[in-house]
């Protein structure tokens, strides 16, 4: 699932390609993925004439500011973006079209159907879910140390676990919880209470620095991901622990392990991470 670093590239190289473009009309082919309004065929005529204003992220979720709407999306598995010309051969996975007034066509496509999209009046999407209840974005000035120790404090949950739960700090998914765990030398079956308030210190940094890095390389391209302009991302090539079960840890040597935590696969080095 793309996670903050992959969200965040795709709005930007999305935000070049359809900024200021107007919406001629839209072709839903698959309307499981559009949420709200429940009915497609409303949700299409309320798109029309509209036109893309900018684009903002929030966690894991675009959000299409238009004239009138705003339209969260999140693209789940492998949803993807692209922009693409009129007559162009469409793919088998290719779920929505929105066509523009200057001819070109932007497609939503979707492997496996996951993603999802919700149409809001504009400025009442935050009042609704998906958006609703949402934690602090990692970049924000909202994300202090004590975001971070009042999630931990009073739990019984793991680590891992917590960081995941988007209520707190939104956009970590499984490879950037990893990762920073790591560079955090905290193993990811802690139990969040007993994390110190030196180590919540460390782990803050590491969040923030292991997110811009991923975003400074446009993101981690270990599966299907791609850019709004189709580009992989380069972030895989630095991962010290994702991914890497059972080949030697870049600090120590030590063999990567890998568990399940929370119904995640979860990579750690039992040496760096004790």
């Amino acid at each position: 699932m793309p996670e903050l670093p992959e969200v965040e590239t795709v709005k930007r190289t999305l935000t070049e390609l359809v900024v200021g473009k107007t919406i001629k009309e839209v072709e839903v082919l698959w309307p499981k993925i559009i949420k709200k309004p429940d009915d497609a065929k409303i949700f299409q005529e309320m798109l029309q004439g509209q036109t893309i204003a900018g684009i903002n992220r929030r966690g894991k979720f675009l959000i299409f500011q238009l004239d009138d709407y705003a339209l969260v999306s999140h693209l789940r598995m492998e949803g993807r973006y692209g922009l693409h010309q009129k007559g162009e051969e469409r793919t088998k996975h290719t779920h929505v079209i929105f066509h523009f007034e200057d001819g070109t066509e932007l497609w939503y496509q979707d492997v496996r159907k996951f993603g999802t999209m919700h149409l809001f009046l504009k400025g009442e999407e935050e009042t609704a879910t998906p958006l609703l209840g949402l934690g602090v974005e990692p970049f924000s000035e909202q994300f202090q140390q004590n975001i971070l120790r009042l999630a931990f404090e009073k739990t019984q949950r793991k680590v891992k676990v917590v960081l995941l739960d988007q209520k707190a700090v939104v956009g970590l998914g499984n490879i950037y919880v990893d990762e920073a765990l790591f560079r955090s030398g905290i193993h990811p079956e802690r139990l969040a209470s007993s994390i110190t308030d030196e180590e919540i210190i460390i782990l803050h940094q590491k969040i923030r620095e292991t997110l811009q890095e991923a975003v400074d390389m446009g993101g981690s391209s270990v599966k299907s991901y791609v850019n709004g302009q189709g580009d992989m991302g380069m972030f895989q090539q630095r991962l010290d622990v994702y991914g890497r079960k059972s080949l030697p840890c870049n600090v120590c040597g030590t063999e990567i392990l890998k568990t399940v935590v929370g119904g995640r696969g979860t990579h750690f080095c039992p040496s760096c991470q004790k």
